[in-house]
């Protein structure tokens, strides 16, 4: 009996021997692992397999996209960035991933999880004109959907800054998830001659967006934003015309030469196909901003999110802003430089240069198949 107390009580206490043992290696496991994360070591540590798949997969889409803009550039023969060029910026992109992981697991506390998410693409869709078409109001409208992702100011890429390179075009961009379209607005591309080529070589796929508006009242628009950055400007006829008596108009003056749409989209279609374009009307932009959403938004593939319901009619201003959204105090509305009243302008001087766009406009209508009824 008494050999029995002693062997029960030798295993109790060997059990318990055993228990603190187990806490104590435990102890050792979890205070080593927060030295080595307190000294920033944690990033040797193997990733999840999910991540590494992820990881993966988005290799694999850059290669994809690699080859096509190597496609795009080759096909250019003697454009600006070939196929090589395009080649050494992906893998110097893919670079640049890299590090941006190592500086977020390392700058936690100082950026926000969000940025951190999704990739920096060339922008799929562009809105390469008009100035004083619309394009403002039309991005704003458009970054109401949940799938686009936009800059909000113009980079002038193709026509100002091209020289500062592709990898500085996509670190403009917004970062975008699988689904998201990038997208970017430069009036100013749709004038430009190098433009379309330049376009093309980042890709053939790339969708491209035209807000138009009646070329008379787009230049009157257009002389009166210049009008209020340079008050002593001269007045819009004697800049619309070479020789007031002859009535003969000065086609180099900006203001004129933007409204010769189909000129501008002659240069476009020698290298990208009609059906890259979608023609937005500036008037029904205006008068039905839903119904023209409608349009842009299956050009894109979007599903229709931006309806009626975004919408109510300035009448002070003279235009349509959009409804207050959740969370917000008030309704968010183009701001003072949209909708300034026109000068006064004779009407002999519009009558004039409505006969003058009359040919070029009724050429555009036949190359888009659209009646913009201007005249």
């Amino acid at each position: 009996m008494g050999c029995s107390k002693w062997r029960a009580a030798l295993n109790v206490g060997h059990l318990r021997v055993q228990s603190r043992l187990s806490v104590f290696l435990t102890m050792i496991v979890l205070v080593t692992y927060l030295f080595y994360c307190l000294n920033g070591l944690c990033d040797s540590v193997p990733r999840p397999v999910f991540t590494q798949r992820a990881h993966l997969h988005e290799r694999i889409s850059g290669k994809n996209e690699e080859q096509d803009a190597a496609q795009d550039a080759a096909q250019l023969g003697g454009g600006a960035f070939n196929a090589s060029l395009v080649r050494d910026l992906s893998n110097s992109d893919t670079n640049n991933n890299n590090n941006e992981d190592d500086n977020n697991n390392n700058n936690n506390n100082n950026m926000s999880i969000a940025n951190t998410f999704g990739s920096k693409k060339f922008p799929q869709a562009i809105i390469i004109g008009v100035k004083k078409g619309g394009t403002r109001a039309l991005l704003e409208f458009l970054r109401i959907h949940p799938d686009v992702r936009a800059v909000g100011a113009e980079p002038h890429f193709f026509d100002r800054f091209y020289d500062k390179g592709l990898e500085w075009y996509r670190n403009l961009m917004p970062r975008t998830l699988e689904g998201q379209i990038t997208m970017e607005k430069t009036p100013s591309y749709f004038i430009t001659k190098e433009a379309p080529r330049r376009v093309f070589a980042i890709s053939r796929h790339t969708k491209l967006i035209v807000v138009v508006r009646d070329p008379v009242t787009r230049a009157v628009s257009d002389y009166t934003q210049t009008l209020t950055k340079s008050p002593g400007l001269p007045s819009f006829q004697n800049l619309a015309f070479r020789n007031s008596t002859t009535g003969l108009i000065d086609t180099s003056w900006s203001a004129v030469r933007i409204g010769i749409y189909s000129k501008h989209l002659e240069n476009w279609l020698r290298f990208f196909p009609l059906s890259r374009f979608l023609f937005v009307s500036g008037e029904r932009l205006v008068t039905d901003p839903a119904g023209e959403m409608g349009r842009v938004q299956d050009f894109l593939g979007l599903k229709r999110v931006v309806t009626d319901k975004h919408f109510y009619f300035n009448q002070t201003k003279g235009f349509p802003c959009l409804k207050k959204p959740e969370g917000s105090s008030r309704p968010r509305c183009l701001g003072k430089s949209k909708g300034r009243p026109h000068p006064q302008i004779p009407d002999g001087v519009l009558l004039r240069l409505r006969d003058f766009y009359r040919p070029f406009n009724l050429k555009f209508y036949q190359m888009t198949g659209h009646n913009f009824g201007w005249d």
